[in-house]
């Protein structure tokens, strides 16, 4: 299996991919679909994220402590929605996700504060249909770290419209979760060939330090 993957790191390196992501100055947390439709595996269309959202809640404390925006992302379908979009054809498992139900309700273990914003969407992408790249470009973000659910799915989805939409794109590996292994590693390789650096929470930990030691007066 090692040779395999040299084997197509030699392959992507030689066709110019994996480069180095720059490291800005103004990053935001962005936490992808930690709601309780992704976490709570009473629910079908769940699976235990438990490990990845402790991870995940060091990042987002760091950051508010850093004074960098944080944001939360849930998909939540009106009864038309869900009878009418083309997706929800295609993952059927989503169409239970409808607004006002505890499945759209972001994870408490998450520990998401009034100061978050928090964007409602209806397809994979947290930039498709919603307002956060303006709400990002507002805040002068230039760096955006992307956690959270389903790595092979909304994450992957998020981190490629994110790098469309102008920024800079961390991927900390530890934060994310998905139904299945495989899927798993295999959207984070081709999201760190292509669109993000693939790092962890602790690399990412203490960038945010840095950067929040550089702010201070």
């Amino acid at each position: 299996m090692s040779q395999h993957i040299a084997a197509q790191d030699t392959v992507y390196a030689g066709a110019g991919f994996g480069a180095p992501v720059p490291r800005g100055t103004r990053p935001a947390l962005l936490v992808v679909d930690f709601s309780y439709g992704f976490t709570d595996t009473r629910y079908p269309t769940a699976s235990d994220m438990s490990a990845e959202i402790t991870r995940t809640r060091l990042l987002t404390e760091a950051a508010r402590t850093a004074g960098m925006p944080v944001v939360y992302t849930t998909i939540a379908y009106t009864p038309l929605e869900r009878d009418s979009l083309p997706w929800l054809k295609k993952a059927k498992g989503m169409a239970d996700l409808m607004a006002g139900s505890r499945l759209v309700a972001i994870d408490e273990r998450c520990g998401m504060t009034p100061g978050d914003a928090l964007i409602v969407k209806h397809g994979a992408s947290a930039f498709f249909g919603t307002n956060l790249a303006a709400l990002l470009t507002g805040a002068q973000v230039d760096t955006v770290v992307v956690t959270g659910a389903t790595t092979s799915g909304c994450v992957r989805a998020t981190v490629v419209d994110a790098v469309q939409s102008g920024f800079n794109v961390l991927v900390p590996r530890d934060c994310c979760g998905d139904r299945a292994k495989g899927p798993h590693e295999a959207n984070l390789y081709d999201m760190h060939q292509k669109y993000a650096d693939v790092t962890d929470s602790a690399e990412i930990l203490a960038w945010i330090g840095q950067v929040a030691a550089t702010r201070r007066p």
